[in-house]
């Protein structure tokens, strides 16, 4: 694409890749282009955010439209956005998409809670579209053009529904969700699974390798060696190896 990310706000990863730090929790959107399709990394925390994602997308593909959404674990500020996109494939970690289906509320009062307006995140919720494609294992995607993207169940950790995605190329980059974070010690809420998170980080660098772009959940990309820490750093604080 012969495009300048940062005029749209993006910051561009490699050919065809770039990301987005949202305002409000710092959330990553993720955007990689192939010459048939375009594959999105979560959408935001509200339609209204989904909405500006998806206008920013389709001018950084020249007028083309987002048809795939991958959607990095079930907290509101990753998924809640996913309405703004009509007759997209929706693709998530197994599990993800029962829990969304049946956690309107626990979604709604977390979004709250971290200071969403009320009535959009209702209205998020309300509109909510959980995954139709579930991932287990890992999945490929073809994008056309020689560009495909893999779709890797790496948790649980975080949540137990991580979806990661890595884009291979120069360089290659994975999008990790909120299993790495830079902009702050990563939160174990209460559906973390600390004592297996490790592991989890230890599966995003087979993935990628020592030379991958990483790109966090929340915050600034990162490389191997910060997520071969964090990983040491979370093994250390959950007193597991």
């Amino acid at each position: 694409m012969n495009v300048r990310w940062e005029e749209h706000g993006w910051e561009r990863l490699a050919p065809g890749v770039g990301r987005r730090r949202l305002p409000g929790w710092d959330a990553t959107a993720g955007l990689v282009a192939g010459a048939d399709a375009a594959l999105l990394y979560d959408t935001g925390s509200t339609v209204r955010e989904g909405a500006e994602l998806r206008v920013q997308a389709r001018s950084l593909l020249g007028g083309r439209r987002v048809t795939h959404i991958a959607l990095s674990h079930p907290h509101f500020d990753h998924v809640l956005g996913t309405s703004a996109f009509a007759g997209v494939e929706v693709y998530g970690a197994v599990g993800a998409a029962e829990l969304l289906a049946g956690g309107g509320a626990a979604l709604y009062e977390d979004a709250v809670r971290e200071g969403a307006g009320a009535a959009e995140a209702a209205e998020a919720v309300d509109l909510l579209v959980p995954p139709r494609h579930a991932v287990s294992g890992q999945l490929t995607l073809d994008l056309g053009g020689g560009r495909r993207v893999l779709l890797a169940n790496a948790g649980p950790g975080h949540t137990g529904h991580d979806l990661a995605v890595l884009v291979p190329g120069s360089p290659d980059v994975v999008f990790c969700g909120d299993l790495v974070e830079e902009s702050g010690e990563p939160q174990a809420g209460p559906d973390a699974i600390p004592g297996r998170w490790p592991a989890a980080l230890d599966r995003l660098l087979s993935l990628g390798g020592p030379d991958a772009v990483y790109v966090p959940g929340h915050g600034a990309v990162v490389d191997a060696a910060f997520v071969r820490a964090q990983r040491d750093a979370l093994a250390s604080r959950f007193g597991v190896s």
